[in-house]
């Protein structure tokens, strides 16, 4: 991570909003949240600012939320951040920086979902209205969506690492389900929209279930089993078989296995994040680490051999 060499306070957040969006800048102004790429200042009760602090590429991922989100938003059954107006780079700031409305709800490697039946329905309902035919103008993901086994060289390196940290009980268990997916026949559909990073710390829950979904920087359009690994990965156990019967169109058998292959290979990098959150490095989050070993211990429970 390359940190911004300007710090970002309520006193900058407050003059970039008088400078180009003063009806805004008297709201009250407090720290949300710190992260991967971007900085969230609550503005208000139902508003953010969210500029981008750490990440290179954090720029065109919020000029990607504002032009597609307003478009997909009045569809999805679950509340996410809707970008209400944009901040050009100036003087007092050099990136381009946005303001959202502010979703309710604690992220869920904070607070995780227990109900199973709500919480499952919940997903399956925002993903069903969520993977629906992209245009072709979409925009292409950062290696998200695209076929598996382009991810396989870093999957290894990922596995081998952790493995030698000793964070995975049964390693060979981990590779089986990866190479079994990494196997599997690709999308032949047509590349559906995709929120293409979700991840317990991308979910918010409230009264136990899920409530809003947030952070689309990689959205993006292709196959839908790279979100579909969330049955894994934020869901309680016993959960998936639900998740996956409410879900439409059904999942196909192949569709599954990929969705597990993204799953334990995105359970693996948390399980990464978690651990350089516990040692105090950059970039690490410790509350990324429980939920990535409960997923992992989800796969190899339900694994098919």
């Amino acid at each position: 991570m390359t940190h911004t060499e300007i710090e970002i306070t309520a006193e900058l957040v407050r003059d970039l909003l008088r400078d180009q969006h003063p009806d805004l800048a008297d709201r009250p102004i407090r720290l949300g949240a710190r992260g991967w790429d971007n900085q969230l200042w609550r503005l208000g009760d139902d508003l953010a600012v969210r500029l981008p602090w750490a990440t290179p590429t954090a720029d065109a991922l919020l000029r990607k939320e504002y032009t597609w989100l307003p478009v997909l938003a009045p569809r999805l059954p679950l509340p996410v951040p809707v970008p209400q107006r944009i901040g050009e780079p100036s003087a007092l700031f050099p990136r381009p920086w946005i303001v959202t409305t502010w979703v309710q709800g604690e992220p869920a490697d904070r607070a995780p979902a227990t109900r199973a039946a709500e919480a499952a329905d919940a997903l399956a309902a925002f993903l069903t209205a969520l993977h629906q035919p992209a245009p072709g103008q979409a925009p292409t993901g950062r290696g998200r969506g695209g076929p598996l086994a382009d991810h396989s060289e870093g999957f290894a390196e990922h596995l081998a690492s952790a493995t030698e940290m000793g964070l995975i009980p049964d390693p060979d268990a981990v590779r089986a389900i990866w190479d079994d997916a990494a196997a599997a026949p690709d999308w032949a559909g047509p590349a559906l929209w995709l929120h293409g990073d979700l991840h317990p710390a991308n979910i918010l829950t409230a009264d136990d279930t899920i409530c809003g979904v947030i952070d689309f920087g990689d959205l993006c359009a292709g196959d839908p089993a790279c979100d579909l690994a969330a049955a894994w990965m934020v869901l309680p156990d016993g959960a998936a078989d639900r998740f996956h019967d409410a879900y439409r169109p059904a999942p196909d058998p192949a569709t599954l296995r990929r969705a597990r292959g993204w799953a334990v290979g995105r359970a693996l990098s948390c399980v990464l994040i978690g651990e350089a959150g516990v040692r105090g490095r950059p970039g690490g989050k410790a509350t990324w680490g429980p939920p990535a070993h409960a997923a992992l211990r989800r796969l190899i429970a339900t694994a098919a051999w």
